[in-house]
């Protein structure tokens, strides 16, 4: 393993120390990695849900059921779920905001399909900041 000798340690002691930094949540999951344009899911757009709040565990979990839908974020103002969805095609990414908007516990949805993407998801940066010693505490 590359990174066991970068580190100078044992194969062992850096896989069970990865292990526990995944368990423990640092790290996410390796299905992260993966582009969902490599398995055909070229479509990617943002899924705005109105929710009745009595029903919002029900709402979640109906989401956590749908592949599609990549991540779902509880943001702050009128939205009350922020969903990010792939699909194959416009046509397939209708299909997957219907059902969204059919889970239950959601009222209404709005879907904006996104064009490009200018700055992937990236944690790097922190990571740098982090070893310059100008983060926080530093």
């Amino acid at each position: 393993m590359v990174l066991a000798q970068r580190l100078g340690l044992a194969r062992g002691t850096v896989q069970s120390r990865l292990e526990r930094m995944t368990a423990s949540g640092v790290l996410r999951a390796n299905s992260t990695r993966v582009h969902p344009e490599s398995l055909g899911r070229g479509v990617l757009a943002e899924v705005s849900a109105e929710l009745d709040q009595s029903h919002i565990d029900e709402a979640i979990a109906a989401l956590g059921g749908i592949p599609e839908v990549l991540e779902c974020l509880a943001p702050a103002g009128d939205t009350d779920l922020l969903i990010r969805v792939v699909a194959t095609s416009p046509d397939d990414l209708y299909r997957v905001s219907e059902e969204i908007r059919l889970c239950p516990g959601i009222r209404r949805t709005s879907t904006r399909m996104i064009l490009r993407t200018v700055i992937p998801y990236r944690t790097g940066p922190l990571l740098a900041e982090g070893r310059e010693g100008t983060g926080p505490g530093a």
